[in-house]
């Protein structure tokens, strides 16, 4: 072998021993498998939330844990798929949010642990026996939503004191939505509201949804899943254009146009899930660490959004908010 392909053969050697070495540690470390129900840039503060904590915990990405990431953007088919991917990868736990994404894994798997970074009911859907023993492979955090239906309406009714006709946007289709819609009609007929319920079921559904509450309604109360989050810009687009205060779950939606939001940090339960992860990957079962539940919540009010509504915000409840958006 002449002197140049000598060298050039021994700075390929070079080049992919250090790669199949990364290649071979990575098959090594404990895996990760991140069910995504909606999109990457969309969940970046929350996956941010749960890598930071696990740095914390001694996880580091790459050096001694290894996180797959895929993302269902919001479409229910691609759940099952994911789900079966990460059991033929013998990933060590599955992290996933949502009942949908929850159910896709447990119907994978009955083996793998299972951390639940967030959802709504996990009793009422069936994804765990009780929050002090889950049982089986499924563990994580609850966010209790039904519980909030109350506290909702009562600040959705602060803003707009005229409220006598609400509309209840949801997907059907979501396991949690179901539970909590019936709460949110039980809530709203005490208080004397008259009720509109109009469904979800895909992004097409959004404008003849706005268009269907012209004149009808005096404000929408949205219940949160992947499809919702998936499509919030053009949500709150609509809600705009139709002059329509929404009050919603998550603090994201108020971020992009929202009026309101009143729910359980989405960050705050993604670090705890990682905490969750830390256990099951240092040998505990999943069956024996309790659901836990949200501890610090977010009232979050988009002023501008106010502005553009022609509603006045009392300053009572500016001076309640957790954050303002001006």
């Amino acid at each position: 072998m002449r002197r140049r392909e000598l060298l050039a053969a021994l700075g390929g050697a070079a080049v992919a021993w250090p790669l199949a070495a990364r290649a071979q540690q990575a098959r090594n470390l404990p895996t990760i498998g991140f069910l995504g129900a909606i999109t990457a840039p969309a969940q970046r503060q929350w996956t941010d939330a749960f890598v930071q904590r696990l740095r914390e915990l001694g996880w580091i990405e790459g050096r001694t844990v290894a996180i797959e990431y895929r993302w269902a953007e919001g479409r229910n088919e691609r759940l099952a798929e994911i789900a079966a991917e990460f059991v033929q990868r013998k990933v060590d736990v599955i992290v996933t949010h949502s009942a949908e994404p929850v159910i896709a894994a447990k119907k994978a798997t009955s083996v793998i642990p299972i951390v639940i970074a967030l959802a709504a009911d996990p009793v009422g859907t069936g994804l765990v026996a009780t929050l002090a023993r889950p049982g089986g492979n499924v563990t994580g955090l609850s966010l209790q939503s039904t519980d909030l239906a109350g506290k909702r309406l009562a600040l959705l009714r602060e803003v707009v004191p005229g409220l006598r006709r609400l509309a209840i946007m949801s997907n059907p289709g979501a396991p949690a939505a179901v539970l909590e819609m019936s709460e949110v009609e039980a809530t709203a007929k005490t208080l004397g509201l008259d009720i509109a319920t109009f469904e979800i079921r895909r992004a097409e559904d959004f404008a003849p949804a706005f268009a269907a509450f012209k004149g009808r309604v005096d404000a929408v109360y949205v219940l949160g899943d992947p499809l919702i989050n998936s499509n919030r810009v053009r949500l709150n687009t609509l809600s705009l254009v139709e002059r329509l205060p929404t009050m919603h779950s998550l603090r994201e939606l108020v971020e992009v146009g929202g009026l309101m939001s009143y729910g359980a940090n989405f960050p705050d339960l993604f670090r705890r899930a990682a905490d969750l992860v830390d256990k099951i990957l240092r040998g505990a079962k999943p069956a024996d660490i309790p659901v836990e539940q949200p501890t610090k919540f977010d009232f979050v009010i988009n002023l501008v959004t106010a502005k553009a509504l022609g509603l006045a915000v009392p300053d009572s409840l500016l001076a309640r908010a957790d954050g303002v958006i001006e």
